[in-house]
């Protein structure tokens, strides 16, 4: 039986792209599937736009999303023996000739081509001349000029070319260097490759690689084109619509397995499941389950997917990964013990890691920032009285506990013929400078006594001040 052997093949020339993450994989997914072979190929020979800063952030978005390659990474400005090779099978069995039109010359007869109402396509002029090698010459392939050339995709099904509307491609450039379409098909012949699996954007390079495929009398993989994937205003996917960098939504505080999650199903499905482990992607992933029509980005999905895997981590698990997001806000740190008990009080509502710490801000600060808004309505004049009461029944406590200090509150609202919510909700402001928060009495057994009532002493120090401030006025 065939042993599957897929391939990702990117370019160097920026980071690792959301489209250019799902393209690699659903070729991992595949070979996983099928216990075939993932190979890792960096296209590095555009040599003015190739970075090594480039490659590194590939490596490292693919490292991070789990996809691990079995054979590369290889680099193709270190084929070139390969690529000369397989020059000169063509060169001797008549498929490719070499050419002395400048790139001026070409494109000056391709504008008059198209000003006659022709095809804007090479004239062939050196087709039948039997030159040789020579400084300023490029190989060109031979295409046949008539017939078709049909090719039979996995996802879109068949398409068919007519090979009188294409061109006698350049296969080596004059500076030496094969071109894209040249060098790609000696790459996955010389590695085996069964299945090509990438972007349609690549649909109409694959008639020319199809014929160089029959030229050089090797097997055809076959094909599968993915449809692309567009923004909400269903336009091709790009910065405008947001981060479309793999690591910038690591940076935003993403797990890895929701945006492989979210990726695969981009486009390919399974019933109605959505939320799938990677080991039942493995097992389900297959190309018949691709859709054939370009999908959507939505952030809002991928938010819901990411909130579902913060909340099947542990706390512990949790702590660890939020204290790079903690040290870039330059918070205090605290115990793992403290973090952990925290972050099981956010994590519910949490659906970033950079939201969860944010959400953790005010148990780690020495001092509370009130939000305008909501100090303006509760830290009020009338309130110190109570929260005077309040710190001193919490102070007399011997175990500081949720329990212990819900009976003290609610005993304190009923002597002073309040409803609970009248003094709990000036207390969570002064414990967590805002109105929405875990639960209050959860809150206050994490932060401790000392750190409770040095809060509400903050809160009464700010009210005070507003009370002067209204008797001076």
């Amino acid at each position: 039986m065939e042993t599957v052997i897929t391939r990702f093949a990117p370019s160097p020339t920026g980071y690792l792209h959301i489209g250019g993450a799902r393209t690699a994989l659903f070729n991992w997914l595949f070979a996983r599937r099928h216990g075939g072979v993932f190979i890792l190929r960096i296209e590095d020979t555009d040599r003015e736009r190739s970075t090594d800063e480039s490659i590194r952030a590939i490596l490292e978005a693919m490292e991070w999303l789990g996809m691990d390659w079995d054979q590369g990474p290889y680099y193709q400005t270190q084929r070139m023996a390969y690529y000369r090779e397989y020059l000169q099978k063509l060169l001797e069995t008549g498929h490719a000739y070499y050419c002395e039109c400048s790139a001026e010359e070409v494109e000056r007869r391709r504008q008059e081509a198209l000003k006659a109402g022709k095809k804007p396509k090479y004239d062939g002029r050196c087709r039948e001349k039997g030159l040789g090698p020579a400084p300023g010459r490029v190989v060109r392939f031979r295409c046949p000029q008539a017939g078709t050339t049909l090719l039979n995709d996995l996802i879109k099904g068949p398409i068919e070319f007519d090979n009188a509307e294409l061109d006698d491609l350049v296969l080596f450039r004059s500076d030496g260097m094969p071109t894209y379409n040249f060098a790609v098909v000696v790459d996955d012949v010389s590695m085996g490759i069964t299945y090509v699996i990438r972007g349609d954007d690549h649909v109409n390079n694959t008639p020319r690689q199809i014929l160089l495929y029959q030229a050089l009398g090797a097997p055809l993989p076959r094909f599968a084109h993915v449809p692309m994937i567009l923004g909400q205003d269903r336009t091709r996917l790009s910065k405008r619509h947001g981060a479309t960098s793999v690591m910038a939504y690591k940076d935003m505080g993403f797990l890895p397995e929701a945006l492989v999650n979210y990726l695969v199903r981009l486009g390919w499905s399974y019933g109605d499941q959505e939320i799938f482990s990677r080991q039942e992607l493995i097992e389900k992933f297959d190309l018949d389950r691709v859709g054939s029509s370009a999908s959507v980005f939505d952030m809002e999905k991928l938010l819901w997917l990411n909130a579902h895997y913060l909340r099947e981590k542990t706390p512990q698990e949790l702590g660890g990964l939020v204290l790079p997001f903690l040290r870039q806000m330059q918070l205090p740190e605290k115990e793992a013990s403290f973090l952990e008990r925290a972050v099981s009080t956010l994590q519910p509502r949490s659906r970033t890691l950079k939201e969860l710490a944010e959400g953790l801000r005010f148990y780690l600060v020495d001092r509370v920032s009130y939000d305008d808004q909501a100090a303006r309505k509760f830290l009020t004049p009338d309130m110190i009285r109570p929260f005077r009461l309040l710190m001193e029944r919490l102070q007399a406590l011997n175990r500081f506990t949720e329990e212990a200090v819900e009976k003290i509150f609610r005993e304190l609202a009923e002597e002073m013929g309040l409803k609970l919510g009248k003094i709990a909700q000036p207390v969570r402001v002064a414990l967590t400078g805002v109105t929405a928060s875990p639960g209050l009495f959860e809150i206050m057994d994490i932060l401790g006594k000392e750190a409770v009532i040095g809060r509400l002493a903050q809160a009464c120090a700010y009210m005070e001040s507003v009370k002067g401030s209204q008797e001076s006025a």
